[in-house]
């Protein structure tokens, strides 16, 4: 029997206003949605959003303290920059293509240029306040999913020029969402850092620079480096760089405008090339780039008028020729590097002499494992046509006009139970899965060679596509699938040290998680609840009436494919896999994964009692 064709007339065609338009397409705004758990969810970008117009106050000369506070889900910004102009403040809120920044001389250099970005947090909180103080008056205006529920009058005041924000992320679209404190931390230093002479606030906490890009490096370098920072400024133009000790692949920190590009772009290319040619010219040598770049840690910050990003979120600049002058970034990058970069090894010849001995190390390590690694990629390659390793997914990370490559996501499960499980029940465009093969080695301590020499590594490393670094890693979320027992803990603990040891830029770039699975399920009857604490198993009993079943689960193996798409679908819950930024990798790894120490036996024995009393209070009610 043939299709019915739906009807298409003058009916069918709708014209959505500014607010419902945001409301329903809100990734075209802000990205992916989220609840939280990963650095670049929704809710980030709304703060980062207003705080962008704080900002650019700032880089205009108005303004040098920026006030955030973030408490029970409602998040205040103030600053001391000129104020919204008092006729103007419903506009600038809730009138898409209306704002200040289109005039290039006011916002040279500005971070939104799109007239967009307060709109979108506007239209995406169930409450949403904005006050703007000017001259020794204000005014107040309220709204409500975008819509206007309260405007005052110009009022008199004694409040300081500048704007005052404050919104709550709507639950409907935001479901259960939560703040991580660590990202709105790293935020607001990014601030900082490309901003000296601002003084920032969250809840308390002060943030501030003097040295920019070199502040930068030193907060988030972890372990020995090889030789001092280096440090160049121009205009328009700063950097950052060094060679690690603890690196065996490359770690950047690029910024437009002040807008941290994740994903990179022509700037962070330009850069990488421009280091390369400077060092060979300076050397008199034909290097390899790989060996030049092996170990770098970098930073780099361009303004520039008007840039072109790929997408509203602004991780990736796709610009090309709007560098000062009219210049290509190529060339405007290149050209600063050459000159400063070039005296700077001149002036500073045991510099030079270190960076020289590093890339010759790191010649000798390239050439003693070619070998290896060419007999490796021919076996991963063998093995991913031979083998089901990895059920892969449509799309990946690097397909950048896909609105779906951030959802990219691979599970790295121990076993086939667990794997089937979620291979039956997984969205195969944005999810794949990896099969684990018994526990991996403890690669703490050992030289890159175990990467190639263990299969279970190699496989690892082919399917994340991350040999070279993380420019053509294939997910933006690895998440670590293992069992909630012994087991599976030494399993993660053991994939940590492998990511650390020779990936670490995949969990201090915010790609590796913990995939949260229920303790319990408790149902009756009519309904089920997946509990994933002691306390939402005691909440469901009490919901559910008196003697419910209940299920405590001990391996994912144990949850049906039926029951396992409640927890890869819209619902994941995820725990993000942090840094903390005091501390050293090595010395972290070496207290966990090294010898036995006194420090740790101590830790163990002071811990253990607690989990075996959680354990046998669970046992109980299994």
């Amino acid at each position: 029997m043939a299709k019915e064709i739906a009807s298409y007339n003058e009916d069918s065609i709708k014209s959505l206003d500014w607010k419902e338009h945001i409301r329903m397409r809100p990734g075209m705004y802000i990205g992916k949605l989220g609840d939280g758990s990963a650095f670049d969810d929704g809710i980030y970008v709304l703060i980062k959003e207003v705080m962008d117009n704080s900002i650019d106050e700032f880089m205009m000369g108005a303004g040098k303290k920026i006030e955030v506070q973030v408490k029970e889900g409602v998040v205040s910004i103030r600053d001391y920059g000129r104020g919204i102009p008092l006729g103007k403040v419903v506009e600038v809120v809730s009138k898409i293509n209306t704002g200040g920044k289109y005039d290039s001389e006011a916002f040279k250099k500005s971070i939104g240029l799109n007239g967009v970005g307060t709109k979108a947090v506007n239209a995406l909180a169930v409450n949403f306040k904005v006050i703007a103080y000017r001259d020794g008056q204000s005014k107040t205006a309220e709204f409500s999913r975008g819509e206007l529920v309260k405007e005052s009058k110009v009022e008199k005041t004694t409040g300081a020029n500048g704007t005052y924000v404050e919104f709550r992320p709507d639950d409907t679209i935001f479901k259960k969402y939560h703040f991580v404190h660590e990202y709105i931390d790293r935020m607001l230093w990014n601030y900082a850092f490309l901003n000296t002479g601002l003084t920032l606030t969250f809840n308390g906490q002060t943030y501030k620079s003097d040295n920019g890009l070199k502040d930068l490096l030193e907060k988030n370098i972890t372990g020995e480096i090889l030789y001092p920072i280096i440090h160049l400024r121009g205009e328009d133009i700063e950097l950052a760089m060094t060679h690690s000790n603890e690196h065996f692949s490359e770690e950047y920190y690029s910024y437009v405008n002040g807008q941290y590009t994740t994903q990179g772009g022509t700037h962070q290319t330009a850069f990488r090339e421009a280091i390369v040619k400077t060092i060979r010219e300076f050397y008199k040598k034909d290097f390899d780039p790989t060996d030049v770049r092996k170990s770098i840690v970098a930073a780099i910050s361009v303004r520039v008028q008007e840039p072109v990003f790929e997408s509203q979120t602004k991780t990736k600049l796709g610009s090309q020729d709007v560098a000062p002058g009219g210049q290509s970034m190529r060339s405007f990058i290149g050209d600063f590097i050459k000159q400063q970069f070039d005296n700077y090894l001149h002036k500073n010849p045991e510099t030079a002499r270190a960076i020289e001995a590093k890339i010759l190390a790191n010649e000798r390590e390239r050439k003693e494992l070619s070998g290896i690694q060419k007999l490796a990629r021919e076996r991963a390659k063998k093995s991913s046509l031979h083998n089901k390793k990895l059920r892969d997914c449509r799309v990946h990370l690097d397909d950048a006009k896909n609105p779906r490559a951030h959802e990219t996501t691979i599970f790295i499960c121990e076993g086939d139970s667990a794997s089937g499980s979620i291979t039956k029940t997984r969205d195969v465009n944005t999810q794949a899965v990896f099969s684990l093969k018994g526990k991996p080695l403890n690669s703490f301590g050992l030289g890159k060679k175990v990467v190639y020499e263990n299969e279970e590594f190699n496989l690892l490393q082919a399917a994340l596509n991350i040999e070279n670094g993380l420019d053509e890693l294939r997910y933006n979320n690895v998440v670590l699938a293992t069992d909630a027992d012994v087991d599976g803990m030494h399993i993660r603990l053991l994939l940590l040290t492998f990511f650390l040891q020779f990936f670490p830029d995949l969990v201090k770039n915010n790609h590796v998680y913990i995939l949260q699975t229920p303790l319990f399920r408790v149902r009756n009857k009519k309904e089920t609840a997946y509990c994933y604490s002691d306390e939402e198993r005691k909440a469901a009993i009490a919901k559910l009436g008196p003697k419910p079943e209940i299920t405590r689960f001990k391996g994912l193996g144990e949850i049906s494919p039926d029951e396992f798409k409640h927890f890869i679908g819209k619902d994941i819950r995820l725990e993000p896999v942090l840094l903390d930024q005091q501390s050293s990798i090595q010395q972290l790894l070496s207290y966990y994964m090294g010898k036995n120490t006194q420090d740790r036996q101590e830790f163990i024995i002071d811990n253990l009692r607690v989990e075996v009393d959680a354990e046998e209070e669970l046992l109980k009610i299994s």
